[in-house]
């Protein structure tokens, strides 16, 4: 399984150093962040899910199949002719991403005592570590050579040998027979459509709202619909599912509740943060797309030394309340230091490294201990629902967190762009807004004067993100006070 976990880290951090290169080949770079959301769309939906379809078809199956579908979406990533058919693929491969990362975390709890948890995480998290940390230079390198389809192309035939893996080499209990008509009849449908449908109205609203105007009709319209299907998909969970996905019982609990917010707060900031410093070192440094995959590598072990870190500590003490609210702190000094060095202070590259490591320190700490409390607080009969709905909620806050950040530092470009070149001699500002926004090589071909504009207006808008990502760490920081302690058992 750690094959697999190892995938869809890479995955996710080879779009950090090429989408720039992608958005660029389309001349769509204002739209990149969908190559992100678009993914987290479908895996924020189809999560949750996981956990009531291995408790229907069992663990393995709904691997196996998390497997099969994340392959086939690398593989329409690499042929993708546009960016919505590239878009198109990523939500796809984000269905399965998605099931990849909250079945091994399902079965892991299966088969491991509660006090050891924390330690199988950590252990998880190397390889998850591995992943980032090859993404990162593996995702610059192929956009700066061979080109950016073959970041995607070349996990297809690893995803086949994780599946062989699998398939061979982990042994399960067999779930229970029955018709598969009735076991499809308990799958909560209507509630993961509202949810799909709610998510896309947000994103789509946001980033139009961020793109065009907060006051364009389509940007009033999709906010609204989005806030009427999430009502609906309440309503849907709490009265009409015959088996949600996300049962009253599990959402509501105050413990279980305040785990979910930090999982929420804390991957909004951190994925936000990561996405946009890649940005800021092409745009405002000038850093190539492999400069910013090695730059970025040091950074990533960050996060596996804080899960590492997480796992011996509750393995010693069976305790986590005071190290996760310590934890969630450090990722607030983090962020605090990443926005101080890209604008409010001279930039220093070190100082930026170190804001990285601190954040991922503290969030990879942070999550593994509010797993366990979730787990600890949730008991043995919703272990899977519990785990599954904590993954909602992560990867709710990042795709929320980053269309978000990515609305502001977009909506606060233009403004400062149309403010900094109106009434510059012979400048067309609404080309130069438009091309510096679809693609950063045109920043290149500007004369001097108006490209160092052109920066000092990404710089801008990038900053207003970063500190963004500051007040999501403070929410994070307080709702960590009302975590539960519960000790764990050996």
């Amino acid at each position: 399984m750690l094959l697999g976990i190892f995938l869809v880290a890479l995955d996710t951090t080879v779009i950090t150093s090429t989408y720039a290169s992608i958005g660029s080949q389309f001349e769509q770079l204002q739209n990149t962040s969908w190559i992100a959301t678009g993914y987290m769309l479908s895996l924020t939906s189809f999560q949750p899910l996981y956990g009531k379809l291995s408790d229907i078809f069992g663990r393995k199956s709904c691997l196996l199949f998390a497997y099969s579908v994340f392959a086939l979406g690398c593989l329409c990533c690499g042929l993708a002719r546009n960016m919505t058919e590239l878009i198109t693929a990523r939500a796809l491969a984000g269905v399965g991403g998605g099931g990849i990362s909250t079945m091994t975390s399902i079965i892991m709890s299966d088969v491991a005592m509660l006090r050891q948890r924390g330690m199988l995480q950590g252990v998880v998290n190397i390889a998850w570590a591995i992943g980032q940390a090859t993404g990162a230079p593996l995702g610059g390198i192929m956009a700066d050579g061979v080109g950016w389809r073959w970041a995607f192309l070349l996990q297809v035939p690893v995803t086949v040998l994780a599946i062989l893996s699998v398939g061979l080499g982990l042994n399960l209990p067999r779930p229970s027979a029955g018709n598969f008509r009735e076991k499809l009849a308990r799958v909560d449908f209507a509630g993961a459509g509202m949810l799909v449908v709610s998510m896309f109205l947000l994103l789509f609203g946001l980033d139009r709202g961020g793109n065009v105007s907060w006051t364009d009709h389509m940007t009033i319209v999709s906010l609204l619909l989005s806030a009427i299907f999430l009502v609906m998909f309440v309503a849907v969970e709490l009265r009409w599912a015959r088996e949600p996905f996300a049962p009253k019982r599990i959402v509501v609990h105050p413990t279980l509740l305040a785990s979910y917010l930090c999982n929420l707060f804390s991957n909004g900031a951190t994925i936000t943060v990561f996405f946009h410093v890649s940005l800021y070192l092409q745009a405002v440094r000038g850093f190539s797309a492999s400069d910013v995959g090695l730059t970025l590598l040091p950074t990533i072990f960050g996060g596996v030394s804080g899960s590492l870190a997480a796992g011996l500590f509750m393995q010693k003490t069976g305790k986590y309340y005071v190290f996760t609210l310590a934890m969630f702190v450090l990722m607030l000094v983090g962020n605090i230091m990443i926005s101080l060095v890209t604008g409010v202070t001279a930039f220093s590259l070190a100082g930026l490294i170190l804001g990285i490591i601190v954040n991922n320190f503290g969030i990879g700490a942070g999550i593994n201990s509010t797993l366990v409390a979730l787990i600890a607080n949730a008991g043995p009969d919703d272990q899977a629902i519990a785990t599954a709905v904590s993954y909602l909620f992560r990867s709710l806050g990042s795709v929320v967190g980053l269309s978000v950040g990515t609305a502001l530092a977009q909506d606060i470009l233009r403004q400062s762009l149309r403010k900094r070149l109106t009434g510059q001699p012979g400048v067309d500002v609404d080309e130069i807004t438009r091309r510096v926004r679809e693609s950063l090589g045109y920043i290149g071909q500007l004369e001097p004067a108006v490209r160092a504009k052109v920066v000092r207006s990404y710089q801008d808008g990038l900053q207003a993100t970063f500190w963004f990502t500051v007040t999501l760490s403070v929410l994070t920081v307080l709702i960590s006070l009302y975590i539960k302690e519960k000790p764990l058992a050996r």
